[in-house]
């Protein structure tokens, strides 16, 4: 059984984004990002006994969630700021976006990105256009080395999740789901800073306020559950996980505050549940989604008997993985958790 989680005061002097700029977000947005589709499947359904809503960012240019908060940020900017050129870090996906935003939005980008990212992410970002500076994620302060570089360059810093215009762009993908399936039950979230997570907290609040929203994360980087279960932000070893997207190792200062307020629970899933999910994506549904966009999936499936018979929503948040990885993982013995 998922228990709610006794909530603490806030305590932030910043901004925090709201429903009214996920709104904005949206109208920015349009046009730009695909509306992606909301899909179902007889199998999940009665497999689980649960009536699930796929929204499956996997589709979305760039292949993932991110570009909404990414094309929201850079379009935030002011056309002097545009011309400085922007510069974030990221594991794969806030990259690629921030790339794609850029070339877009005709300004450059300078992208910091760990030596172990997957190849295709890292390819990706190069074709979209921007510098690639890599670093060792297990041994380097990604933060502190991107912020120096824009100190030293005069870059506008865009980081993955804690930042109010990408919180709002993420949101969005919330407020679509919403929009199309009405109110629903229950939401399962990936979470790794927590961008997309906050976002949809803020969509839900409105759109569907009686839906329990869930945080999941991988079992080996549970930074999250850990800080909602302390009341402050609690930082972690980078995590060993196949699901590469989410190897933070701490909420955001906005992100956090929003997940604490407004999440039902933050629950894990072992890599060996990823990949189940990532099989039964590619087998039933036909899609490629890489690991940290079955973290969702994995938890509905694991949690289905707390919501036998209603009306589940699953963000799928995207669908890049090396193919030579993905093809080892779907054939290999699941890993050992």
């Amino acid at each position: 059984m998922l228990a709610a989680i006794h909530r603490l005061p806030i305590l932030t002097a910043m901004r925090l984004p709201d429903f009214y700029d996920v709104r904005a977000a949206a109208g920015r947005v349009a046009g730009h990002a695909h509306r992606t589709p909301v899909m179902r499947s007889t199998t999940a359904d009665t497999r689980h006994g649960v009536q699930f809503f796929f929204k499956c960012e996997n589709f979305q240019r760039m292949g993932a969630f991110k570009f909404r908060g990414a094309y929201n940020a850079v379009a935030s900017l002011t056309p002097a700021q545009r011309d400085n050129g922007v510069i974030a870090f990221s594991s794969g996906n806030h990259a690629q976006a921030i790339a794609l935003a850029a070339r877009l939005l005709d300004t450059r980008a300078t992208l910091l990105m760990p030596s172990d990212a997957p190849a295709a992410k890292l390819e990706a970002t190069r074709g979209y256009g921007a510098a690639i500076v890599t670093y060792d994620r297990f041994r380097e302060d990604r933060q502190a080395l991107t912020q120096r570089l824009a100190d030293e360059h005069g870059l506008e810093l865009i980081p993955p999740y804690d930042h109010p215009a990408v919180i709002a762009g993420q949101g969005t993908a919330a407020l679509e789901l919403f929009e199309e399936t009405g109110p629903l039950d229950a939401l399962f979230v990936c979470l790794g800073g927590g961008g997309l997570l906050a976002g949809s907290l803020l969509a839900a609040a409105t759109l569907a306020p009686d839906c329990a929203v869930y945080g999941v994360e991988p079992q080996a980087g549970d930074d999250g559950r850990q800080s909602l279960r302390a009341g402050r932000i609690v930082t972690i070893p980078v995590p060993r996980t196949i699901a590469d997207g989410a190897m933070t190792t701490h909420l955001g200062q906005l992100t956090f505050p929003i997940i604490q307020q407004h999440v039902r629970d933050i629950v894990t899933v072992t890599d060996a549940q990823l990949v189940g999910a990532m099989r039964f994506f590619a087998e039933r549904m036909k899609m490629v989604v890489e690991p940290t966009g079955c973290l969702a999936a994995a938890a509905a499936f694991e949690h289905a008997p707390r919501w036998h018979g209603k009306r589940v929503g699953v963000l799928v948040s995207g669908g890049n993985v090396d193919l030579a990885a993905f093809a080892r993982a779907l054939s290999e013995d699941p890993p050992a958790n």
